[in-house]
């Protein structure tokens, strides 16, 4: 198959019925994801309006119940913080809870990028209402004179298997939501939340903070995941707390910073209710994903043509009511399916464009993975440096759990816990709005024809799962190759050789494409030219007469040979121009690598650097350029360093390469 003949790139080797998977022991439309509920009726300024006049809503706190213990936000606002946990939570979705009064708190950055897509004019970085509302010291929505308002800051209840064990509540131990956003323009919502505001009822052991050093990661990978258009959560802005001493592996400094999503709902959430057996509440919390988040049940994508084959239906119809039950008894698919389609493929998606780019999550628990496909919770993450599929971020994970070639079994993984979680609702078929069944649940006689629907529909959905994962992956990387067309060959003709001498010849993943972009044909003149331009993926320190350039130019110059081909048959000789705007268009020249952001960290850090962090935001916001110094960005002219620009995009220094770090990262 062409899927196992990309092994070198990825691993899905479990089988769909095997015990450890056995159940039971294209994106929605954005503005309606997100309707607004409170636009203003007058255009909005193209520029952005100010945090003051920005939609705010509360729709998830309103919908789903709270932790019984503190049920109003005045009863939590009344009990001082130290009060409110951490405990166990039982029959909610989130606890009300206000963030730690900072003081002195400093912007170092904000993302521009964010700005725009919250609707916030850039202007607004320097308001003090809007330093002050990121890192928690002013809440909209609330009067602490009335102890009332429309909303108040919460943090989410979940649980999750993590290394896939269970690991029991988890929750938003240092993250609490400020409320929800909507962009006038676009009518896009967004759930703007803190990290590092201080304890929740879920911190169990911690302290609610983040350092500095995970803050920046954090800020900066988020950004650049999205420029890449890779599904992510998003970076809006980073405070240093100077008063904040915060214990990780050392004394570090603490930080906040303020993120947001259009929803923070994870698999995690479904795992907590399962646990508990909470059924009624699992049905509740669907519908709101596919009726709020996803914006309608209508919205999501109905039963395959083929569920056996699904290349046969590569876009699912949409529009489906809500009551209709789909396909003929013994594997009929309600509504609650058609919810779990979604996730799959958002998920199956997402998880493409990591391994077409590199991109390892490090820590991909359950309470990680998100509802909507969006790379989330950062800890210990990297790009790839020299290709090596058995590579792993996080240094604890011992098994290479979380290696980048198990990235895509892993999230399927996750994605049959979440199907067990939903089981007895895809199992109902079209029973699943009887009476009987809602208020009496399974029954011994009800159960066998129940479990068999589900555990069919979830095998099928791994059938989907591969194929959307292996179209989204070969459109990338037919892209990166700066192909205009895939052939059935290609797999095994130039991707398979080309990760295998990536791999054999320890080269470098992200440089290779990029320094292939640009590539005239004229390189291929003869054997001799073709040779001359392999050397230039060779790292700098490689002894250009050793054995092992020898090897490596010898892998390169056939591939290469192979490659100019197929980039014959599919673009036109006067067409040069065109073909290496569109590969570099598709090749990040910059690439937030673990050696620049310790870099970044330590001068921010140490060297009481505040520049440094803006400048290396904006390469990681604009990352398929040549160059930035000098340059105009959205009409503004960009200073920034040569020589650092050279630096960060050149052979990655010897020592620094393939970097790992812990998940307090």
């Amino acid at each position: 198959m062409r899927f196992q003949s990309a092994a070198r790139c990825f691993a899905f080797t479990q089988q769909l019925r095997g015990s450890a998977n056995r159940p039971f022991s294209a994106f929605a439309n954005t503005a309606a994801m997100a309707a607004a509920n409170s636009c203003s009726a007058s255009p909005p300024p193209q520029d952005g309006v100010t945090l003051a006049a920005l939609p705010k809503s509360w729709h998830f706190t309103s919908a789903l119940p709270a932790d019984p213990l503190f049920p109003t936000p005045a009863d939590s606002h009344k009990t001082p913080r130290e009060g409110l946990g951490p405990r166990q939570v039982r029959g909610a979705l989130f606890s009300w809870v206000r963030p730690e009064t900072q003081k002195d708190p400093e912007l170092l950055a904000v993302s521009p990028a964010a700005m725009r897509d919250l609707g916030l004019a850039q202007s607004e970085a320097d308001a003090e209402e809007f330093r002050e509302t990121i890192v928690g010291n002013r809440i909209y929505g609330w009067d602490p004179e009335t102890l009332s308002g429309p909303g108040y800051p919460w943090a989410q209840c979940y649980g999750g298997f993590q290394f896939g064990d269970w690991a029991g509540q988890l929750g938003d131990g240092r993250a609490i939501s400020l409320f929800e956003s909507t962009n006038p323009r676009t009518g896009v919502r967004y759930e703007v939340q803190l990290k590092g505001a201080g304890i929740t009822p879920y911190s169990r052991f911690a302290d609610g903070k983040a350092v500095l050093r995970s803050s920046i990661r954090e800020f900066v990978v988020s950004e650049h995941l999205h420029a890449l258009g890779i599904p992510t959560t998003r970076a809006l802005a980073i405070s240093l707390l100077p008063h904040s001493r915060v214990r990780r592996e050392r004394i570090e400094p603490g930080a906040v910073v303020v993120r947001f999503a259009q929803s923070w709902l994870r698999f995690g959430n479904f795992d907590l209710l399962r646990a508990r057996g909470d059924r009624d509440l699992i049905r509740r919390l669907a519908t709101y994903v596919a009726e709020d988040v996803l914006g309608g049940w209508e919205n999501l994508p109905g039963r395959l043509e083929d569920p056996d084959d699904p290349s046969k239906t590569p876009t699912p119809q949409r529009g489906i009511p809500k009551d209709d039950i789909q396909g003929p008894d013994g594997a009929e698919e309600n509504r609650f399916t058609r919810l779990y389609r979604e996730i799959v493929r958002r998920n199956a998606l997402t998880v493409a464009k990591w391994q077409a780019y590199g991109f390892m999550n490090g820590v991909l628990n359950t309470d990680n993975t998100s509802i909507l496909g969006l790379s989330m919770d950062y800890g210990p993450f990297a790009f790839m440096d020299n290709f090596d599929p058995t590579y792993t971020p996080n240094h604890d994970d011992h098994l290479l759990r979380y290696s980048y070639r198990n990235q895509p079994t892993i999230i399927w993984w996750n994605l049959v816990r979440l199907g067990e979680a939903l089981g007895e609702l895809l199992g109902a078929g079209r029973s699943v709005d009887d009476t009987t069944f809602t208020t009496s649940g399974v029954t011994e006689a009800t159960a066998p024809p129940l479990i068999a629907l589900a555990e069919k529909l979830i095998t099928q959905a791994g059938t989907e799962y591969k194929t959307v994962f292996l179209h989204e992956y070969t459109r990338l990387m037919t892209s990166r190759l700066g192909l205009q067309t895939a052939q059935p060959t290609d797999f095994d003709t130039l991707l398979t050789p080309l990760l295998d001498a990536l791999e054999t010849h320890a080269l470098d993943f992200n440089h290779f494409f990029r320094r292939l972009s640009s590539l005239p044909r004229s390189a291929f003149a003869t054997p001799s030219s073709t040779r001359a331009a392999a050397a230039r993926f060779l790292h700098n320190d490689t002894p250009p007469d050793s054995q092992e350039a020898d090897a490596a130019l010898t892998a390169l110059t056939a591939w290469l040979t192979t490659w100019h081909g197929r980039i014959a048959s599919d673009w036109d000789a006067s067409a040069e121009a065109e073909r290496i705007a569109a590969m570099k268009a598709s090749n990040p020249n910059f690439v937030p690598r673990g050696w620049v952001l310790d870099e970044v960290i330590r001068r921010v850090e140490k060297g009481g650097e505040r520049d440094v962090l803006k400048r290396v935001l904006h390469m990681a916001l604009h990352p398929f350029e040549d160059s930035w110094a000098g340059r105009d960005f959205d009409g503004v002219q960009y200073e920034g360093d040569r020589e650092e620009e050279e630096r960060w995009t050149a052979d990655v220094p010897k020592k620094e390469q393939a970097l790992q770090c812990s998940c307090s990262s």
